[in-house]
């Protein structure tokens, strides 16, 4: 079986993330980054599978230069190659774009079974599995937050707020998987040594056959404004009983009421 990981490269939730001024878009290249948490735990699924049976796990990324470390992070837990797009034109490119990309990507990979996790950190929209599904004409099973793969049977069980389904499809197929699915190892040293050794191939869009043009955005930010900082609160002191008539007032004055 050949499973193909999508993950994806991000900002560091922990550091100062800042837009492009030129095109207002994230700067992916002048800011810290790592792999996104939330598919860490797709990456755990895959190795899972791994381990129970006969399968070749592939990271796949597309981003800048940095999304390279993505890959590497992947190599590190246990896959056993990567798979970089890069291509300036893919910059800005939106959720269509990335699913196109990714779809191509697959294609060209004949994966078995495609796993993601349930959303990007950066961008939080959940879509890409669905919309790289339809692309490739493929079943979904999506938000899994327990995975069970018999033979060519793939089986979660979904979680919601009030009831949990049970969902299988036939391989090949696109999965995602909740961040309550497992919990994703830490990259020992042994990994950490044979990731070195691991084949990466970078691709271009013109590797998969894709133009320019077609890794567009749909949308456009106009205009970014910093976050102002953080000021001094309000403090009410209540030394005569006039302390709850205060605390009224400044709710009624701000709307809170």
């Amino acid at each position: 079986m050949k499973i193909v990981v999508c993950a994806k490269f991000v900002p560091d939730a922990t550091a100062d993330r800042r837009f492009r001024p030129e095109d207002n878009t994230v700067d992916r290249a002048g800011v810290d980054g790592l792999l996104s948490e939330l598919d860490e735990y797709a990456v755990e699924t895959a190795l899972t599978v791994k381990e129970a049976g006969d399968a070749e796990v592939t990271i796949l990324t597309v981003g800048p230069e940095q999304a390279a470390d993505a890959v590497k992070k992947g190599l590190q837990m246990g896959a056993d190659a990567g798979v970089h797009v890069l291509d300036d034109a893919i910059h800005g490119s939106d959720a269509v774009a990335t699913s196109l990309v990714l779809s191509k990507a697959l294609a060209k990979l004949e994966a078995d079974l495609v796993v993601f996790g349930m959303s990007s950190t950066d961008g939080g929209m959940g879509v890409v599995p669905a919309m790289v599904s339809e692309r490739l004409g493929l079943p979904a099973v999506t938000l899994g937050s327990e995975v069970t793969v018999d033979g060519t049977t793939v089986r979660i069980r979904r979680d919601g707020d009030t009831a949990s389904d049970t969902v299988e499809g036939t391989l090949p197929l696109v999965l995602s998987v909740s961040d309550q699915a497992n919990e994703p190892r830490y990259p020992s040293f042994k990994g950490i040594m044979a990731a070195k050794k691991k084949p990466v191939e970078t691709w271009s869009l013109a590797d998969l056959e894709i133009t320019p043009e077609q890794v567009g955005s749909w949308t456009e930010v106009i205009e970014v404004t910093a976050r102002p900082a953080r000021t001094a609160g309000t403090i009410v002191t209540d030394e005569d009983g006039s302390g709850a008539g205060q605390l009224v007032e400044f709710l009624s004055t701000n709307k809170f009421l």
